[in-house]
């Protein structure tokens, strides 16, 4: 199907995804349009449509239908082809049933009710295999269908031969093989069956987010409440959510208190508080309270809406291991086709009597074994299931290559402030340079920082706050990137930033410089504040580590991961961080350009680097490592820029994102030595190589049988992907980790 898109002209891209029966199509507007594509792939034997927005939902119903279908097609085949196979089956192994056949109906006859039998079960629940196969054989591109379609046609040509012009054969060699060609569908269709439930259960993932979204909510309009579809919802909408029930869409807390379920998002047991102005997501599921919010996403927007893309996208995404599979496969098909004609040359020129007969099982057996099924499926199974489950755990792969670069991590690079450490600092020191108003200074330094978004700026407002301060407004306002902030206010000039910024400015540091060596000393983050170009106060803040660090650092080192720290903060506090949650390698005082040359010195030790972090000033580094994963909690030009969300917002999320892409990809690699190793090993013994010295000949029907087990064998080893259970959750981590850093009141 690829080949044939690619043809289209004005494509310029196709990805096609067996697991999930979809493919996704870059081309150039103009040049083509989706019903010229359509048209193709119908063209091709390949039925498609445009998927639609709900495209997972209708896939399950799909999925289950065609399952049912199949099951209904297998069961009438085997119907069918039960009588056929008791007829010539047991008249070869007993010989007193081959006399009871030969004193009642006739040998003739017994074959000519296998005919009638077989050539129904063929060109009835065995026609898809010759209305696929064969057109695509006559277009150059054969695919599985067409070596069953070739097999099953093969042995029944031949009997049908034996049966109605036997003169055609030599008197050894009239016999028929009806039986082979009946069980062979038979046993395919079993496959099939098999195959369309568990593909319907690797989309379970993404079928369960979906079904996390309520069909309705309750809205306050015109001062009534109403119940309206999802679909029917604004920005603005004031949503009523009662004592269980789960939340619509995000939103803004107004009215009410209570407890709310997100592990269903972020894979966090816990419940989370919510009070009025707080953030609630669409999905999770509302406790004992009732509340009353603002939907501030709605429909695509949501993050439900925009995690389920996410997930798609990653199942969707071909990993490099799959460039390896997709060379071998493009030409495998082509050889088998080869391969046969060769086994059957080979039979009839050197083989025993009846020379024709060896040659036709040994040809059949050789396509039916071949079909490259469990290749094609090895790899994009195991991707849905693994990206579906880590998405329940809280853990979503943007990009699906990342699932694989994610395993050969050998660095893990972290940012500090709202990584490694909550990201919510407290004011804990204001030391005053000589002649300075405390006051006046903490309103000055206040007022400017009420312009940030900075976490660090939100501390030292809150402060001021609570001490009763007024604010001023800032007359002119700057963000200067790596260094600090710059604002007039009330005629007064005032700069806010690290002691880089005062440098530039010509500013004397040297009255606070020791004080601030001593805060950043004991951890904290140290900044100057200048008024009218002197130097006014140094501020210190603290950020306490989150929880969770210690352990998942720990975690990640006993995974065989070296564990950087990469910040613009000061090495002091740095190194006092690094110290608290085990970290080994600190790369101190960078601007974000810094940050990026600091992976590029990790990199040239010829290691893979991951870059974990939050905020704006980590998005060159996140799209610049290896990988790049953002807490989720962090920006959204972050999040952007990253291949990994972790919707946890703390770095348990790292380990159990390495641990998912461990597993997949050892998944991926033991269905890859199966689906090869299977056809490697089976197709010589198929050509019947080990006939010469056992007088072992695989039989047709045993074939089938082989092939279908190694496609269910691979669908289910991807299977095992649901289970995977994360490394670090809440309850494992150790009390003393859960002790948050206390801060001092601000001198």
């Amino acid at each position: 199907m690829g080949k044939t898109l690619s043809a289209v002209s004005g494509v310029l891209d196709v990805s096609v995804n067996l697991a999930s029966e979809t493919a996704t199509v870059e081309y150039l507007k103009g040049a083509t349009t989706p019903a010229a594509l359509i048209a193709a792939s119908n063209a091709a034997g390949y039925p498609a449509d445009i998927a639609e927005a709900d495209a997972q939902l209708s896939r399950a119903e799909r999925k289950a239908d065609e399952a049912r279908a199949q099951g209904r097609r297998m069961i009438f085949a085997a119907i069918l082809t039960a009588p056929v196979f008791v007829m010539e089956m047991g008249a070869h192994t007993i010989p007193a049933f081959h006399m009871i056949i030969e004193r009642t109906i006739g040998t003739q006859m017994s074959w000519l009710i296998q005919f009638v039998l077989t050539t129904i079960v063929l060109f009835g629940p065995g026609r898809q295999f010759f209305t696929k196969g064969l057109p695509a054989l006559v277009k150059g591109a054969p695919d599985m269908n067409s070596l069953v379609a070739l097999g099953t046609g093969a042995a029944w040509t031949y009997s049908v031969v034996a049966t109605f012009l036997p003169g055609l054969l030599p008197a050894g060699v009239r016999a028929v093989y009806f039986e082979a060609a009946a069980v062979i569908v038979v046993l395919i269709l079993l496959g099939r069956w098999l195959e369309a439930r568990a593909k319907g259960r690797t989309g379970a993932a993404i079928q369960a987010l979906l079904g996390l979204q309520p069909k309705t909510a309750r809205v306050m309009r015109n001062g009534e409440i109403e119940e309206v579809q999802i679909d029917a919802l604004r920005l603005g909408d004031l949503i009523l959510v009662r004592p269980g029930e789960r939340i619509p869409v995000d939103g803004e807390v107004s009215d009410g208190t209570s407890n709310v379920d997100e592990s269903m998002i972020t894979g966090e047991p816990l419940a989370v508080a919510k009070v009025i102005g707080d953030s609630v997501t669409g999905g999770t599921v509302n406790g004992t309270g009732s509340l009353t919010f603002s939907a501030t996403r709605v429909g695509a927007d949501t993050t439900l809406a925009q995690i389920i893309r996410m997930v798609e996208d990653a199942q969707g995404a071909k990993l490099p291991i799959q460039g390896l599979v997709d060379r071998v496969t493009m030409w495998f098909v082509p050889a088998v086709l080869v391969l046969a004609a060769l086994t059957v040359a080979v039979w009839l020129t050197v083989g025993p009597d009846p020379a024709l007969t060896f040659a036709l099982v040994a040809g059949v057996s050789v396509l039916i074994i071949a079909c490259p099924c469990a290749m094609g499926l090895a790899t994009p199974t195991s991707i849905m299931v693994g990206t579906g489950r880590a998405a329940e755990m809280g853990v979503l792969f943007r990009k699906g290559d990342a699932l694989q670069g994610l395993s050969d991590v050998d660095v893990i690079a972290l940012d500090k402030t709202g990584t490694v450490t909550e990201g919510k600092p407290t004011l804990t020191d204001f030391v005053l340079a000589d002649g300075v108003v405390r006051a006046e200074a903490l309103r000055l330094v206040a007022s400017v920082e009420a312009q940030s978004e900075h976490p660090i700026a939100e501390a030292i407002v809150l402060n001021a706050k609570a001490e009763g301060i007024k604010l001023a407004v800032a007359d002119t306002f700057t963000s200067i990137t790596g260094y600090g902030v710059e604002a007039t206010i009330e005629g007064h000039q005032v700069l806010v930033g690290a002691d880089r910024l005062m440098t530039r400015e010509g500013i004397d540091i040297n009255p606070l410089a020791g004080e601030e060596h001593r805060l950043a000393e004991r951890g904290r983050t140290a900044l100057y504040a200048a008024i009218d170009g002197k130097l006014a106060a140094v501020i210190a803040v603290a950020d306490p580590v989150k929880p969770s660090s210690a352990a998942a650092i720990t975690a990640l080192r006993k995974m065989g991961i070296k564990v950087v720290m990469i910040t613009g903060d000061k090495e002091e506090t740095a190194q006092a961080i690094a110290r608290e949650t085990g970290i080994g390698h600190v790369v101190a005082g960078v601007l974000p350009e810094g940050k990026v040359a600091a992976l590029d010195s990790l990199r040239a030790e010829g290691q893979q680097i991951a870059f974990v972090g939050d905020g704006i000033n980590d998005a060159p580094a996140l799209a610049h490592a290896d990988v790049g994963i953002a807490i989720g909690t962090g920006t959204d030009v972050a999040i952007e820029s990253a291949d990994i969300v972790l919707m946890s917002g703390d770095l348990r999320g790292v380990v159990n994102a390495i641990e998912v892409s461990r597993a997949t990809m050892r998944n991926i690699r033991q269905n890859l030595i199966w689906a090869f190793g299977y056809n490697a090993a089976l197709i010589p013994v198929a050509a019947g190589v080990l006939y010469p010295a056992f007088g072992v000949l695989l039989s047709p029907v045993f074939a089938a049988g082989a092939m279908a087990l190694s496609s269910v064998s691979v669908l289910t080893n991807a299977l095992r992907l649901r289970w995977v259970k994360p490394l670090m959750s809440e309850v494992e981590l150790p009390d003393a980790t859960r002790t948050k850093m206390t801060s001092q009141p601000a001198q």
